[in-house]
């Protein structure tokens, strides 16, 4: 219809076997230390990343040299690249799939208002774990420096911390009760621990914290930057 506005067509990974190959071309072209690359094999990785001739007699006989030399090219791919490819795919897959906010900080609330926002307000798609601390209570501490850890782990979880005096409701955040943490998510309370010290060791890290959390199936699987690259085969055909 004229007049109407163009929709620019975003770029997106191509899926099958031929926009896997097509992909993987493109990245390793790209990828190359073009200085390092002898300019027959340069040539042939940009033919091959866009495979284009002017006719059909062209394209065919094109298409039967880079049949044989692709092949050996393939072979002679090094693991690291293919790593690195196959990672990259694994990012992108893992943005398109997250949704909601992030977050990589511990944030502090100053006030029972804020309190209530944060667990009434927030998007409904957002975990939120609320530390309730006071100075001087044992535990607190090492609670706050757990929390500041996860946070750069689960980047899509809210992680909060407010004083017990600034809540508004001291009077139920006593220091027997505290450090206390609570677990909320679209304005549902979905975990309440007092005195959460009593279920962990004398000494703790975040790694316990966030055991403990995991025992009550509370927390996400894990930022994808957070998680170790496995080594496997992967075989691109």
């Amino acid at each position: 219809m004229s007049g109407s506005p163009e929709i620019e067509e975003l770029p997106a990974t191509q899926t099958g076997p031929k926009g896997v190959i097509h992909d993987w071309r493109k990245f390793k072209l790209e990828s190359e230390d073009h200085e390092s690359i002898p300019s027959n094999k340069r040539e042939l990785l940009r033919q091959m990343s866009n495979p284009k001739s002017s006719n059909d007699e062209s394209r065919e006989k094109l298409n039967r040299k880079m049949s044989i030399q692709e092949y050996e090219m393939i072979q002679e791919e090094d693991e690291r690249c293919l790593r690195k490819y196959r990672r990259q795919c694994m990012q992108e897959m893992h943005e398109r799939l997250s949704f909601g906010p992030k977050f990589d900080a511990v944030f502090e609330l100053d006030s029972g208002e804020a309190f209530l926002d944060v667990i009434e307000k927030e998007h409904h798609l957002t975990l939120v774990i609320v530390h309730i601390y006071d100075d001087g209570i044992t535990g607190c501490d090492s609670l706050n420096n757990c929390l500041t850890c996860l946070a750069a782990e689960y980047s899509t979880i809210k992680f909060c911390r407010i004083r017990a005096s600034a809540t508004g409701a001291a009077e139920r955040f006593s220091d027997d009760v505290l450090p206390a943490l609570l677990v909320y998510k679209a304005g549902e309370l979905l975990g309440n621990f007092m005195c959460i010290t009593k279920h962990l060791n004398e000494e703790f890290f975040a790694t316990d914290v966030e055991n403990f959390l995991n025992e009550y199936g509370l927390l996400p699987e894990k930022d994808f930057a957070a998680c170790p690259v496995e080594e496997e085969n992967v075989d691109v055909e």
